[in-house]
């Protein structure tokens, strides 16, 4: 293997459904047999016990690993000397339940489901039927082949399932941010076992050492994706092990570490508390020191002044060249809501105090930020265009130096009377005056945005219904880039060509966002009648994973077939204007300290003011 590779090993059939790494030091001790029925059918045997611990390693970079009397650590690879066997070809089995929540069995039978192969058979053995169904029918049947197996439990939902695509690419992977609808999905129809294992597995991925030409991120990095190998075992090609193999960007097109997985990550474990009322998931150590990793590496002191992160291009859902280097809004949104959700998942200990007071003053500062330099309505436009330049003083009006010439043409004519929006990005001298849909739609559901700016976006959303969504829900951002611009910003990029993938194409999978925002603000009408455009052809398409042109009339010309995500975005949506209550656990409502603070702010102008505050405040910001 390659020196920059680290993958998680444990051979199949290790693990049972019941068998999950427990807080800080686990047992299990599966006995797993089969009987032979023919001569070619690959089999599992385990008989071994596991003691698997998180224990510090210095010889590694991370918090801990993994250790057991039957592993050994080769280098970057945790081996388990479990092995999966050539014998018996026509025996179907199947994984039961344990009867006392500790052990597990196999059972042989001609009439169980399948064995479980990724991405390829439904998880619960039913052949397709060949009648009519619904949409919905459908959709739940094609998120189930999706599913991906690993040592017998499910773990994640591959990107796409396309059976006629020539070039797989990274596709057949499992990507955090695409999990995330699939992962609600299943929580929302009461199967939680593949959340929860997603949520640990990818957990431990977090401790592995990265690297790319010698150098490594920061501890807490979060992978972009993984996929699970069936691989020989070392020195018997007689026998095979699974093993989960990681990217954090350095397999990636364009080599870029992804900033969104992580706090994808949180918000999704705070979900399944939230749903299932398993708390001892987010009380586990282990998972305790995963989310504190992870803010660590995002509260990381640096040079900018500003409360927003900074990153590079490409770090999150646009992950390709698109002008969004900086302080892009879907990132601040996303960052927003995980430090929120952290925040009450965060068990009080010694040692945690300078964290916690961190992560709340820049919570306070980024609620500031974003809402008073990000937002852009018909009366924003206006200041600007009246805004002085080069001010050199700490009153200045026009903090970002910002050029009253930089207001696009385009923008003067699409701003409608009645709405507003938060802007992509915004640096010195430069706003990025494009409506990026995720960005938004996530202030909303995060509380990012004010209840009243909340309200204006999806007034905006309605008013220019005809640009956003038009015969295809959601463009992904608003407009397109073209001409010079296209072929300066984005190196001309064959695929972001003009109203294409991320340079304004329509992705179906945001689908659900929109619905939680329209929920979340007493609007359900408007996820409704999203969800009734997409029905008419999302399904005959066969589920792209993006749509074409300035109307997204046609199917995206690089776009997936069978994209689970597109898939599991409609699921979502469905589920909860079905259940409109259940979105409660993905949005998070204002804190009233936070709007308090806030409050403070605003009262002390701080356009025109410098120095120590009188009264002391809540937070220190």
């Amino acid at each position: 293997m390659a020196a920059t590779e680290t993958v998680l090993r444990v051979p199949l059939g290790s693990l049972s459904q019941s068998c999950y790494l427990t807080s800080f030091f686990v047992n299990s001790t599966p006995n797993l047999s089969f009987k032979p029925v023919s001569r070619t059918k690959r089999v599992l045997r385990c008989s071994n016990s596991h003691e698997f611990a998180r224990v510090p390693n210095s010889g590694v970079r991370g918090e801990g690993s993994f250790h057991s009397s039957d592993c050994a650590l080769k280098g970057k690879k945790l081996v388990c000397k479990c092995q999966k066997h050539d014998v018996e070809e026509n025996i179907r089995s199947t994984l039961l339940p344990p009867s006392d929540g500790l052990g597990c069995e196999l059972k042989s039978d001609l009439d169980e489901k399948p064995l479980p192969v990724n991405g390829s058979v439904s998880s619960n053995g039913n052949v397709q039927s060949a009648g009519t169904k619904s949409i919905e029918d459908e959709a739940w049947d094609l998120l189930r082949q999706s599913v991906v197996f690993y040592c017998g439990n499910p773990i994640g939902t591959i990107a796409a399932n396309d059976p006629n695509s020539t070039s797989v690419l990274n596709y057949d992977q499992v990507f955090i941010r695409d999990f995330i609808p699939s992962g609600i999905a299943f929580l929302l129809k009461g199967e939680y076992d593949i959340v929860r294992n997603f949520i640990l597995y990818t957990l431990q991925l977090q401790s592995w050492e990265k690297t790319m030409d010698c150098h490594s991120p920061g501890q807490g990095l979060m992978p972009a994706s993984f996929k699970v190998k069936t691989v020989p075992l070392d020195g018997d090609d007689s026998m095979t092990e699974e093993v989960l193999d990681p990217d954090f960007g350095e397999a990636a097109i364009g080599r870029v570490a992804p900033v969104d997985s992580g706090l994808w990550w949180i918000i999704l474990l705070r979900a399944y508390g939230k749903c299932t009322g398993d708390l001892s998931v987010q009380e586990r150590v282990d998972v305790q020191t995963g989310i504190k990793m992870i803010l660590k590496l995002c509260l990381a002191d640096g040079f900018d002044m500003f409360p927003t992160l900074l990153v590079t291009d490409g770090s999150c859902m646009i992950d390709r060249r698109m002008g969004i280097h900086g302080h892009p809004l879907e990132i601040q949104a996303l960052f927003y809501s995980a430090l929120v959700c952290a925040r009450e998942m965060l068990t009080p200990e010694d040692g945690s105090d300078d964290l916690i007071r961190a992560l709340n003053n820049r919570l306070v500062a980024l609620n500031f930020h974003i809402r008073e330099y990000y937002w852009l309505d018909l009366k924003k436009i206006n200041e600007i265009y009246r805004y002085q330049t080069e001010e050199y003083s700490y009153d200045a009006v026009n903090k970002f130096n910002i050029y009253p010439d930089q207001i696009p043409s385009w923008l003067v004519d699409f701003m409608p009377n009645r709405g507003g929006y938060l802007i992509g990005n915004l640096q010195p001298a430069h706003m990025d005056f494009r409506f990026f849909s995720l960005g938004n739609l996530w202030s909303i559901v995060g509380s990012l945005a004010s209840n009243e700016q909340s309200h204006a976006i999806l007034d905006f959303i309605e008013a220019k219904w005809a640009e956003l969504v038009a015969d295809m829900p959601f463009k992904i951002c608003y407009p397109a880039m073209e001409g010079e611009e296209w072929r300066i910003i984005t190196g001309s990029d064959p695929k972001n060509t003009p109203w294409s993938y991320h340079n304004g194409g329509a992705w179906p999978t945001l689908l659900w966002q929109l619905t939680v925002a329209s929920i979340k603000m007493g609007r359900p009408e408007i996820a409704e009648k999203a969800v009734e455009l997409a029905e008419r052809r999302i399904a005959l398409d066969k589920w792209p994973e993006y749509y074409d042109t300035k109307r997204a009339r046609f199917i995206g010309k690089q776009a997936r077939l069978y994209q689970t995500w597109s898939i599991a975005g409609y699921l979502v949506a469905k589920l909860l204007l079905a259940n409109p209550a259940a979105a409660k656990f993905l949005t998070s409502e204002e804190d009233s300290d936070l709007t308090n603070a806030f409050s403070c702010m605003i009262s002390a102008n701080p356009r025109r003011t410098r120095g120590p505050k009188k009264t002391q405040q809540p937070f220190i910001v």
